[in-house]
């Protein structure tokens, strides 16, 4: 009989509206079932963390309960920042971003961290874990950042793509072997991945490496943590793009098992169990 990992995926939230029509009043966490398809698809069980404060809140249940239980962690996407969280003041009202969830996967990812256990960050994922450790974030990166591509576009969400370059000798380049494609002027070969953020890494966080970037304006893509330099001893990886949403149907895309496979892989190593998927 195999035995599967178990992999926690952070909860999405609609915070408590009285105006909205279901649900009235009532704060929902979620997640997406794009992000739990995928993860199931390397045969691991997603399960969803509720956080588990707010005004309802009964038991004395804690993220660290999560933590001992859960073999890994997923954090994914969804709304921006709070720039609170990183020692800014939000340059525009729609930027404010979500204060309550942010300090939620923020307790959550060092829940996990100090527990020894995976994580792997997805699109705001990867904001989450670089503030966490001490980095920032551009609140909009078509305003901050001079020369800058067009990183998100509302009508097009997640059909909104751009190539991306690994850099060389990182675990990610390791990952993907396959040349990708050659432009003209650039010597390092090319993928392409969607791009449904507006927001992303100014300043890197300490210990951390960068694994890839948009080579049309420098914005990273992905990054590691370097247990060798840093003090924590886990694995921390994280990617910009959204690798749940295309690998099914459309091949000219990076594919995400690789990225996915590497980090069930981890969650086997730190558990030093032979777990078997399917």
């Amino acid at each position: 009989m195999s035995t599967r990992p178990k992999i926690g995926i952070s909860a999405c939230f609609f915070h408590a509206d009285p105006a909205r029509p279901i649900f009235t009043g009532k704060t929902l966490q979620y997640v997406e079932q794009s992000i739990v398809h995928w993860v199931q698809s390397s045969g691991a069980l997603a399960l969803v963390i509720p956080s588990p404060d707010g005004p309802t809140q009964r038991g004395d249940v804690t993220l660290a309960d999560y933590a001992g239980l859960l073999d890994g962690l997923v954090l994914e996407g969804g709304s921006d920042m709070w720039p609170g969280s990183y020692g800014e003041e939000p340059l525009r009202p729609e930027w404010s971003g979500d204060r309550i969830r942010d300090d939620y996967e923020i307790a959550l990812l060092r829940a996990f961290v100090d527990a020894g256990k995976p994580v792997l960050g997805i699109c705001r994922g990867l904001q989450v874990i670089n503030v966490a450790f001490g980095g920032t974030l551009y609140q909009d990166i078509a305003t901050q950042l001079a020369g800058a591509i067009e990183h998100r576009n509302a009508k097009l969400y997640d059909q909104n793509f751009h190539t991306i370059e690994f850099v060389p000798g990182t675990r990610l380049a390791e990952l993907y072997p396959h040349p990708g494609f050659k432009a003209p002027d650039r010597p390092l070969p090319h993928y392409v991945v969607n791009s449904v953020h507006h927001q992303g890494i100014k300043e890197l966080a300490p210990f951390f490496d960068v694994e890839a970037r948009c080579p049309n304006d420098g914005v990273i893509e992905a990054v590691r943590y370097d247990s060798t330099r840093g003090p924590v001893q886990s694995y921390v990886a994280a990617v910009q793009w959204h690798p749940e949403f295309h690998d099914w149907n459309n091949e000219t895309v990076l594919a995400g098992d690789p990225l996915l496979n590497d980090f069930i892989a981890a969650t086997r190593a730190a558990q030093g169990d032979s777990l078997v998927t399917r």
